[in-house]
């Protein structure tokens, strides 16, 4: 079957993702700046999963760009990465309205671990449908960023415990590393 209906209702959830994340941003009630300083927290959660959101919206489609065509396998795979992708309104809320605090660190990076687990799940499934010699495959090569991804993350949950902090700054680092262009899949197709 066609990739086009998978990409367009993954567009369609993703955006839907995000406009529930803005609306949990709450207007202040006072008309001065330091009206903003207890929002500080739920601003900057709200940056960083919206800086998430957007890295796995511009790599989901370069991957889409890659294939042809999906099975159901694909559909159910792309499904589980959603599934974790909406989680993260309430992650990030809940980080932010508790100004960063252990647990809902943790929470927020387990989500993170699983959502970058679904997304290599759907990586393999779409190299096992395209085959090995797929451009896809090709491109994606060994997958070093997305393999970083996941260590980072789980070095980061437990960290929570102790520094909340720490793991926010490796969050962020993964974050970073993504916001690096990866050109392997535009390189890939061009050639």
């Amino acid at each position: 079957m066609g990739k086009g209906r998978l990409e367009a209702f993954s567009d369609g959830v993703l955006a839907i993702i995000i406009t529930i994340m803005v609306l949990e941003l709450k207007v202040p009630h006072g008309s001065d700046l330091a009206a903003l300083r207890p929002l500080i927290p739920v601003l900057l959660s709200y940056v960083l999963s919206f800086v998430f959101l957007g890295i796995y919206w511009n790599n989901h489609h370069h991957l889409l760009q890659a294939i042809r065509h999906v099975n159901g396998r694909i559909l159910w795979a792309n499904l589980h990465l959603l599934f974790w992708l909406s989680l993260i309104p309430f992650v990030t809320g809940w980080m932010g309205e508790n100004h960063f605090s252990a647990l809902p660190v943790a929470l927020y990076g387990i989500v993170l671990l699983c959502a970058a687990i679904a997304y290599f799940i759907l990586t393999r499934s779409l190299i096992s449908h395209h085959g090995k010699d797929s451009v896809l495959a090709i491109a994606l090569g060994a997958d070093f960023k997305g393999k970083v991804s996941v260590v980072f993350y789980a070095i980061a949950i437990p960290c929570a415990f102790v520094n909340s902090w720490f793991a926010c700054a490796l969050y962020i680092m993964v974050a970073v590393m993504w916001l690096i262009p990866d050109r392997r899949i535009e390189k890939t197709l061009s050639q």
